[in-house]
C-alpha cells in the first residue's frame, strides 16, 4: 500500500495536512446566506466602524467591504480580530462575520502557525461512534467543560440530565482562526448526536453552543430538527416558578464575544437580573462595546494581544462601584476569574448568582 508521502517518478507528493484534506471535503458543503448586493447598497458601515478593533474612516470602510461583498481579498482579513461583532452590528443580518472568516481561509491569512493549526483541529475531534447515555425528557448540555458539572445541581436544574463532551462540541472555536471548514465538516453529525437523546427540552449552558444552533446553522441553511434553550431563558423561567429574592447587588458584566451571535439574549439577562435585583453597572467595556477575554489569543499564542485586552477589561472593571465581576462564558471565567480576585472583586457566573437568590451557596469551578 502506498501512503501519502508516495514517490512518482522523480516527484515526492508531501503528507497532506488535516486542514487541507477538510478544505476540500467541504468545498461545496453547506453555503453561506450570504447576499452580496445587500452590503454594495447599504449605507451604514456599521460592521466595520463600529468594530473595537479596526480604525476605518467611512472612506476606507467602504472600499474595504466592497472588496469582502465581492469576494476579493482585504486587509480587514489580515486586521479582523474575529470577535463575532460586526454579525451584530449588520442592520440586514446578511452575516458579514462569517464572510469574513470563509474569505480568511480562502486567502489562507494564518492566525494560527501550521503546527498549533493542528494540533487545535486534532484536539477536539470527536473519534469513534457516540452512543447517548439515557437520559429524560430535559437536559443541559455543558459543552467541553468538565469544571462546571457540578454547578448544574440545585432547584434550578431538577429534573435535567447533564450532557457533554467532543461528540456534542459545537466547533465555533474555529471560527476564531480562519477555520470555518473545521465547522461546516462537523456541524451534521453533532445536530445528529445531540438529536439522539430524543429530549424535549435542550438547555446549553454555554452562549457559543446557542450561537451554534441558533445562528450559524441558519446562516448556512442547516437543519436544526428540535429547539434549543438559552441558559438565560431557563433561569428566568425556573426563577419566576419557584421564586427568589432580591440580592440587591452591583456588578460588572463580562459579555462574551459569542453572544454577538444571539444578541437578543443580552436584553434577557437584563430581565434576569432585575428579576433577582441585580445592576448591571455602566462600563466602557459591555454591551455592543464588549471586548475579548483574551483566551483565544492564548490558544493561538499571542501573549500579548490577550494581556492587553485583558488589561483594558480588567482597568475598567475596577473603575466601577460593582462588588462581582459577572461571567456567562466558562471560558472567560477561566482565564480571568484569578485576574479578578487579583484586583479585589468576586467573580461568580450568572448560573450562580441566581443560586444565590434562592437561598443556595453557589459554586466556584
Amino acid at each position: 500500500m502506498v501512503n501519502e508521502a508516495q514517490v512518482l517518478g522523480d516527484v515526492e507528493l508531501q503528507p497532506v495536512s488535516e486542514s487541507i484534506k477538510i478544505k476540500v471535503r467541504t468545498l461545496f458543503m453547506f453555503q453561506l446566506r450570504f447576499d452580496p448586493e445587500l452590503c454594495l447598497k447599504c449605507e451604514s458601515y456599521d460592521c466595520l466602524t463600529k468594530c473595537l478593533y479596526l480604525n476605518y474612516d467611512l472612506k476606507s470602510a467602504r472600499e474595504e467591504r466592497i472588496k469582502l461583498a465581492k469576494g476579493e481579498y482585504s486587509k480587514v482579513l489580515e486586521e479582523c480580530m474575529t470577535c463575532y461583532g460586526c454579525e451584530e452590528y449588520c442592520p440586514y443580518n446578511n452575516h458579514p462575520f462569517y464572510r469574513i472568516v470563509e474569505l480568511q481561509e480562502e486567502y489562507g491569512v494564518k492566525l494560527l502557525d501550521e503546527k498549533m493549526k493542528e494540533v487545535l483541529i486534532n484536539r477536539y475531534k470527536a473519534e469513534g461512534e457516540f452512543r447517548p447515555k439515557k437520559v429524560g425528557e430535559r437536559i443541559i448540555n455543558i459543552c467541553l467543560f468538565p469544571e462546571f458539572k457540578d454547578a448544574i445541581k440545585g432547584k434550578l436544574y431538577e429534573g435535567y440530565d447533564v450532557v457533554r463532551g467532543r461528540f456534542l462540541f459545537c466547533n465555533l472555536l474555529y471560527l476564531h482562526y480562519g477555520l470555518i471548514s473545521v465547522v461546516k465538516e462537523r456541524a451534521k453529525q453533532i445536530i445528529e448526536n445531540m438529536s439522539k437523546f430524543g429530549a424535549k427540552e435542550i438547555v446549553l449552558f454555554h452562549d457559543e453552543c446557542y450561537g451554534f444552533y441558533n445562528s450559524f446553522a441558519n446562516a448556512y441553511g442547516i437543519d436544526v430538527p428540535f429547539k434549543t434553550i438559552h441558559l438565560f431563558e431557563h433561569l428566568y423561567r425556573r426563577l419566576r416558578e419557584i421564586g427568589c429574592e432580591k440580592l440587591g447587588i452591583k456588578v460588572a458584566y463580562q459579555r462574551p464575544c459569542s453572544n454577538r451571535l444571539s444578541p437578543e439574549t443580552d436584553k434577557m439577562l437584563d430581565k434576569l437580573f432585575d428579576l433577582i435585583g441585580v445592576e448591571r453597572v455602566r462600563r466602557e467595556y459591555d454591551r455592543e462595546r464588549a471586548i475579548c477575554c483574551g483566551a483565544a489569543f492564548e490558544f493561538a499564542g499571542r501573549r500579548d494581544v490577550a494581556e492587553e485586552l485583558q488589561e483594558k477589561n480588567l482597568k475598567d472593571m475596577a473603575n466601577t462601584d460593582a462588588e462581582y465581576v459577572v461571567f456567562n462564558c466558562p471560558m472567560c471565567y477561566l482565564t480571568l476569574s484569578g485576574k479578578v480576585r487579583e484586583i479585589g472583586m468576586r467573580p461568580i457566573m450568572v448560573s450562580e448568582l441566581c443560586k444565590m437568590s434562592i437561598g443556595e451557596e453557589p459554586y466556584e469551578p
